[in-house]
C-alpha cells in the first residue's frame, strides 16, 4: 500500500473530515501531523510529514464533494418557504382510541381554513403540531389519552422541495447542517414526499428563516 492509499483510507472513513477538507476548513499540515502515526502503523515504516501533506493535497474529489455539488444545484430549485407562528406541540402515547380521536379533531376543525395541524405517528407515540388556538379543543378531545408532553411558543418554517428530492443523497443533512452551524435547535421535523416543516422555539424562527432562504442562492 502506498502513502496516498493509506491517507485516502483514513480520510474516507470520516465524512466530517472529508467535508471539512472540501470546504477548506482544515490546516493540511496539522492534519498531516495527526495522521502520521496511523499512516506509519498501516505501512509499517516511518513516513515524512511532507509526503502526507502532498498525498492530502493530491486527493481526488471524494464522495462528499460530488454529493455537495449535486445538493447545491438542487437547492437552487427549492420552492416556497412559509413561516408560521403561534404553534403548540402535543405528544400522546399510542392507544386503540387515538386514531378515532384524531378523526374527531379533523372533523371539528375541518371548516377552519386558517389553522395548522399535523400528525406524526411513531411506533409508540404520536405527535400533534397545531395552531395554539386549538389547544383547548385538543385538551378536550384527547382528555382520556396519556399525554407525554406539551410545548407552546413554537413556530415553523416549511420548505417546498423539488419532486426529485428523494433521488438526491444528503438533502436533509445539508439543511440541518447549516442550522446546526448557527446553533439553532430544531424541536420537530415533519415531512411529506415534497415538503418538510421544521419546528423551532419562536425565538429561533427569525434566525432560521434567512439561513434557509439563503440555501436557494447559488454558491451557498
Amino acid at each position: 500500500m502506498t502513502i496516498a492509499q493509506a491517507v485516502d483510507r483514513l480520510i474516507s472513513r470520516s465524512p466530517f473530515l472529508e467535508e471539512a477538507l472540501t470546504d477548506n476548513l482544515i490546516n493540511v499540515s496539522s492534519l498531516a501531523r495527526k495522521l502520521r502515526p496511523e499512516v506509519e502503523k498501516i505501512l509499517g515504516k516511518q513516513v515524512r510529514e511532507g509526503a502526507i501533506v502532498m498525498a492530502i493535497n493530491r486527493r481526488a474529489p471524494g464522495y462528499y464533494f460530488k454529493i455537495t455539488m449535486g445538493i447545491k444545484k438542487f437547492m437552487g430549485n427549492l420552492g416556497d418557504i412559509i413561516v408560521r407562528s403561534d404553534l403548540s406541540d402535543f405528544s400522546f402515547r399510542n392507544s386503540p382510541t387515538l386514531i378515532s380521536n384524531q378523526r374527531k379533531l379533523m372533523e371539528e376543525i375541518g371548516t377552519e381554513g386558517n389553522v395548522f395541524c399535523t400528525f406524526s405517528q411513531g411506533v409508540y407515540e404520536t405527535t400533534i403540531v397545531t395552531s395554539n388556538s386549538l389547544d383547548k379543543i385538543i385538551e378536550r378531545i384527547f382528555a382520556d389519552e396519556m399525554k407525554l408532553s406539551q410545548k407552546s411558543g413554537l413556530g415553523s418554517v416549511t420548505i417546498r422541495l423539488p419532486e426529485d428530492n428523494t433521488e438526491i443523497s444528503g438533502v436533509y443533512y445539508y439543511i440541518l447542517k447549516n442550522l446546526a452551524w448557527e446553533g439553532i435547535n430544531i424541536y420537530e421535523i415533519i415531512s411529506t414526499s415534497n415538503e418538510v416543516s421544521l419546528v423551532f422555539a419562536e425565538k429561533d424562527v427569525h434566525k432560521a428563516f434567512p439561513i434557509l432562504l439563503n440555501l436557494k442562492k447559488p454558491g451557498i
